[in-house]
């Protein structure tokens, strides 16, 4: 049985578009479904989405420090911890900076609308937490992927319990998938231009 990032490398990059556009209206529609059965009215889901300047200030703010801090952890770790089988090298390398954002943003809408607005609102931070982990199967490989996606769920988790605010954990969510993207899309540019370099250079 082919591993999931073997399948994504075969996929053409429309076709893999096509996936991660179809599974984000998959998570909208599950989040429809369940805010119909337990929410009494909409006004009481729409009370989660408010503009505010902790938007920048929390949301912009602690997202960045997420961002700074895989950094940090990618620089001095092992390559095999963050080794997901190369799936984020695959939907971001062939992308420019306007898809990563869309992308990053409709990831970030749909995720923290069905697992903070929905589900940690009517079931709490740790149930929401864990299905948050679960359903991005693709980390279960590696102990330090799936710990990094958990506590990074708890974190976001945290902020939504303290702000309330789904615009707030919306702009963290779109902040790490962004600047992250962007850095896969670098990285994965970076190493075939020295690769080709490699490649160019006489035998001695």
């Amino acid at each position: 049985m082919k591993k999931q990032g073997d399948i994504i490398k075969e996929l053409t990059k429309k076709q893999l578009t096509f996936h991660l556009f179809f599974t984000q209206i998959v998570l909208l529609t599950i989040a429809l479904f369940l805010g119909i059965l337990l929410f009494e009215d909409w006004s009481t889901f729409g009370s989660q989405f408010r503009l505010a300047s902790s938007i920048w200030t929390v949301g912009l703010s602690f997202g960045l420090i997420v961002v700074m801090l895989d950094l940090v952890l990618m620089k001095y770790l092992p390559p095999e911890f963050y080794d997901d089988g190369g799936v984020n090298e695959r939907i971001f390398s062939e992308r420019n900076i306007g898809e990563i954002a869309l992308l990053a943003f409709v990831i970030a809408v749909s995720e923290e609308i069905l697992f903070r607005g929905i589900i940690q609102f009517h079931l709490g931070l740790i149930l929401s937490s864990i299905i948050f982990a679960v359903i991005h199967f693709r980390y279960w490989a590696h102990w330090f992927l799936i710990m990094n996606i958990v506590v990074l769920s708890f974190w976001i988790g945290m902020i939504y319990e303290v702000t309330g605010n789904l615009l707030v954990t919306i702009m963290m969510h779109f902040i790490i998938d962004f600047l992250l993207g962007i850095y896969m899309r670098f990285k994965s540019s970076k190493a075939r231009k020295e690769g080709m370099s490699h490649e160019q250079r006489p035998i001695s």
